[in-house]
């Protein structure tokens, strides 16, 4: 329950990350090339609150780089889904303005199940030696 909670808060904090950065590209960018972008913006910043509090008690043996990437495929799956929703809202109610936040809202809750279990599995998938364990 605790990786829950706060995989979560990473995903409250990714989403004012992904609501901020949508909200300054997207009167230059488009609402669709916006949210691509503020995609990208969020993962990155869930990766990190994800590393350091939600799986801190799990390795990951991979250099930083690798793990981001493995971090990002793994939730290309849950934002494929994210990103189908909210264009899929965008697009049926034409949204714009700050209602394109409804659309990431929604986008956001739908990929994050995902994005839970693949992260957990692959890209956060060793438990750390307690530490009195010998390696």
């Amino acid at each position: 329950m605790r990786a829950l909670l706060f995989f979560g808060l990473a995903g409250a904090l990714g989403y004012v990350v992904d609501a901020g950065v949508l909200m300054l590209a997207a009167p230059v960018a488009g609402p669709y090339v916006a949210r691509l972008l503020s995609f990208f913006a969020a993962v990155f910043t869930t990766w990190i609150v994800n590393r350091r509090l939600t799986f801190a008690d799990r390795l990951s043996e991979l250099p930083l780089h690798r793990e981001f990437l493995r971090y990002l495929v793994v939730c290309l799956g849950g934002g494929s889904v994210n990103l189908v929703v909210y264009f899929f809202i965008v697009f049926l109610f034409e949204l714009a303005g700050w209602w394109l936040l409804i659309g990431v809202a929604i986008g956001s809750l739908a990929g994050m199940g995902i994005n839970f279990v693949f992260s957990k599995r692959y890209v956060f998938s060793a438990k750390k030696p307690a530490s009195g364990d010998k390696c």
